[in-house]
C-alpha cells in the first residue's frame, strides 16, 4: 500500500509584509489562499490572524473563527491557528497563561479546531544576518506552566497537540509532560530546521536522523513532520517520505522574501512527495491516522 503523507501549509506568520511580501494578511486573503492550497493538495492549514490595517498579529477568536469557517465552508481540512508570544499584545509576561490561551479556548469550546499549538520549550530566535551586525534576536518563551496548560486544554477538548520541536530537548520535555496527561490525544511532532536562524539543524539528513533517533527513544511510533523557519525544506522531503514522515511548507516557513507563493510551495511539495513514492493524504486520512496512532 502506498504511504499516505500528510501535507501541511503554513500560510503566514513570522513577521509582516517586510518579511514575506506575498503572504496573506486579511481574513479574505487567508481564506482564499487556504482553499487554493487545500485544492492543490494540502490537508492541514496553519495560519496567524492579523489586523489587516496594522499588519500586526491579532489573536482574536472572531478573526480565527472567520478564517476557519471560511475555509471549511468550501473544502475539508484541519485548520488551526497559533498562540500570541509572551511579551506581545495582552500577554505582557509569563503569568498571563489564561489570557494567552483565551482565543484558542473559545475556538475549542465552539468545536472549531482539531489541533492546538503546544510548543514544548523556549528558544532564541537569532538570525545569522542580525548576529553579523551585532544585533539581537528575541527569545520565544514557553514556560513549563504554559505547556502544562496547553496539554490540559488538549485533553479537555480532545485536541491533538502540535509540537514545534526547535531543539532536540523539546522532544524529551514534550514526551515527559504528556505522560502526565493520560488521555491527551496523539501529539504531532514538527521537527524544525532552519537556514536563516541558528536554532536546531540545517535541512540536512544528519539532523533528521538525529531527531528521529531521539524520537524513537522518547515516543516510539509517534507521527512527525519536517518543517522550519527561514528554510527551504526541499532537500528533506524525499528522506522524510522514505522514513514514514510528513511535510509542512508555506510562507511562514520559507526563506525570507520568497518570490513563490503558498500555492507554489504546496504544488511543488506534492510533486516531491509523489516522486519519493508517497501519496498525499486527505484531511480524513490524517484524522484516521491519528486515531490509529492513539489506539496503537
Amino acid at each position: 500500500m502506498t504511504k499516505k503523507t500528510w501535507l501541511e501549509v503554513a500560510l503566514n506568520g513570522g513577521g509582516e509584509h517586510d518579511h514575506q511580501h506575498l503572504m496573506p494578511i486579511s481574513p479574505s486573503q487567508i481564506i482564499e489562499e487556504g482553499i487554493a492550497c487545500v485544492e492543490a493538495g494540502a490537508s492541514i492549514v496553519h495560519f496567524h490572524a492579523y489586523n489587516a490595517d496594522t499588519e500586526k498579529q491579532a489573536d482574536e477568536a472572531a478573526l480565527y473563527a472567520e478564517v476557519i469557517d471560511g475555509i471549511r465552508a468550501k473544502v475539508d481540512a484541519i485548520v488551526y491557528g497559533t498562540l500570541p508570544m509572551i511579551g506581545t499584545q495582552n500577554v505582557v509576561d509569563a503569568e498571563n497563561i489564561a489570557e494567552r490561551h483565551a482565543a484558542m479556548r473559545e475556538l475549542a469550546e465552539r468545536k472549531l479546531i482539531e489541533w492546538m499549538v503546544v510548543d514544548p520549550g523556549s528558544v532564541n530566535f537569532a538570525a545569522f544576518t542580525r548576529l553579523a551586525q551585532d544585533r539581537d534576536g528575541f527569545t520565544y518563551l514557553n514556560p513549563d506552566a504554559h505547556i502544562r496548560h496547553g496539554l490540559a486544554m488538549c485533553e479537555r477538548f480532545n485536541l491533538n497537540p502540535s509540537y514545534a520541536v526547535y531543539e532536540p530537548g523539546f522532544m524529551r520535555q514534550a514526551a515527559a509532560m504528556a505522560d502526565r496527561f493520560p488521555i491527551v490525544p496523539q501529539p504531532v511532532y514538527r521537527l524544525m530546521f532552519s537556514e536563516g536562524y541558528t536554532f536546531s539543524f540545517p535541512p540536512k539528513e544528519y539532523g533528521l536522523d538525529a531527531y528521529l533517533a531521539l524520537l524513537e527513544d522518547v515516543d516510539p511510533g509517534a507521527p512527525w513532520m519536517i518543517a522550519g523557519l527561514m528554510v527551504d525544506i526541499h532537500s528533506l522531503i524525499a528522506p522524510a517520505v522514505e522514513r514514514g514522515g510528513h511535510v509542512r511548507v508555506g510562507l511562514e516557513d520559507a526563506p525570507r522574501l520568497s518570490e513563490r507563493d503558498n500555492v507554489w510551495w504546496v504544488k511543488d511539495a506534492v510533486k516531491r512527495i509523489q516522486a519519493a513514492g508517497g501519496e498525499v493524504a486527505s484531511a480524513q486520512d490524517v484524522r484516521d491516522d491519528l486515531v490509529g496512532h492513539s489506539n496503537g
